[in-house]
């Protein structure tokens, strides 16, 4: 296929799942709104002025990267997942497969746009942060480029989700017994500083953890010793998961709700 054609496959996919969740923003995009407006007010506002301070700086500034990173992260993971599996299930996604669209295109065009729905949740997440507190960016570069990361990486882990569930029970398992827990295990609401030797260790075999610190220090410039860690794993991670994503889209036997 001619780079127009691609172009073309890849932007009508990109289209198609950005026009899917702002169809229906009271449903997607509203609901985490809220709900971090209810993490602000109440970790932030009421719990925040009783625990003061946090690695040295307002628990409230403290939290609020961590509640951005926790919106883009779910939100970019559960739309592909969505998505994705109701097009198998319904088997419109067989239409895809059977045209010249390399699976590539296909992967990307997905991930894209649920990438795009994290990013804005958590620009929106962001705005209303300014509600409650001033921000003033340490590094734009390192703040863009890790949460970038991050989406395309739990885009990916929510497309390898969608492929291999076999029904929609199956799509609920993963955000509620390992993306849930390592999230809020994950330094969103507390430093691992306060932890005991031993769990501040095994805290350190959580992504998220250093994605969350990364994060902090490109917004704050406070953890700056996750920068490395986040980097090297995001980077190593999401290429795994690109590679066995298009093999799993190569090899279609998972592709038959």
């Amino acid at each position: 296929m001619q780079f127009a054609q691609l172009w073309v496959a890849f932007s009508t996919i990109v289209r198609k799942e950005i026009t899917r969740f702002s169809r229906i923003w009271v449903q997607t995009l509203l609901p985490p709104v809220i709900t971090m407006s209810l993490y602000f007010v109440i970790f932030g506002k009421l719990i925040g002025s009783r625990v003061g301070t946090m690695d040295g700086i307002p628990y409230m500034q403290f939290v609020v990267p961590g509640l951005i990173m926790m919106a883009v992260l779910t939100n970019s993971y559960s739309n592909v997942t969505s998505s994705f599996f109701s097009a198998k299930f319904q088997r419109s996604i067989e239409e895809i497969l059977v045209s010249p669209t390399p699976n590539i295109i296909i992967l990307l065009g997905y991930c894209t746009g649920s990438m795009a729905r994290g990013l804005c949740v958590g620009v929106l997440v962001t705005i209303v942060s300014l509600l409650f507190t001033e921000i003033q960016v340490h590094s734009w570069p390192l703040t863009i480029t890790v949460v970038v990361l991050t989406s395309l990486f739990f885009s990916l882990a929510g497309f390898i989700n969608a492929v291999c569930a076999n029904s929609f029970d199956d799509i609920s398992i993963v955000p509620t017994f390992v993306l849930t827990p390592l999230t809020y295990l994950g330094g969103v609401f507390y430093s691992v500083n306060v932890l005991p030797e031993f769990w501040q260790w095994v805290s350190q075999l959580n992504p998220i953890l250093h994605m969350v610190g990364a994060f902090r220090y490109g917004l704050l410039g406070i953890g700056g010793e996750y920068v490395f860690y986040a980097f090297a794993g995001l980077v190593l991670l999401t290429a795994v998961l690109f590679v066995v994503s298009l093999h799993l889209l190569k090899n279609g036997s998972r592709l038959r709700a």
